[in-house]
């Protein structure tokens, strides 16, 4: 018999979880995908203003017709396959919305002013 490892252990769970193993196969191997584009926010965090909101069209690089602004500035967002979102800001820190990404943003920036980029 062969020795149980993690995997198996938590595919066992999984499974009793479920309830059935045709369940819990088909929760194991789906993929959701892109949830519709958030809502509108216009907050202030950490004394900056951050706002976002839908816009019309793809955006550049799959942005999801979004924007995102700190004080006035556009803050290049772009979504990912996974429905995460990631600024040019915190490129390699992926949020789970634009509104998280923004806050990502202002901590990185810690103070300093975003500049515009130039997206072509």
């Amino acid at each position: 018999m062969p020795e149980l490892s993690r995997r198996r252990a938590l595919t066992a769970a999984a499974v009793l979880a479920a309830g059935s193993p045709p369940a819990a196969a088909q929760a194991a191997d789906r993929h959701p995908g892109p949830s519709p584009s958030p809502d509108s926010f216009d907050e202030v965090y950490q004394g900056r203003r951050i706002q976002g909101r839908p816009t019309a069209g793809g955006g550049h690089h799959h942005g999801g017709g979004y924007a995102v602004h700190i004080d006035g500035v556009e803050l290049h967002v772009m979504r990912n396959a996974d429905g995460t979102w990631i600024s040019v800001v915190s490129h390699y820190d992926p949020a789970p919305t634009p509104r998280a990404a923004a806050r990502a943003a202002v901590d990185e920036l810690q103070g300093a002013r975003l500049v515009p980029f130039p997206a072509n």
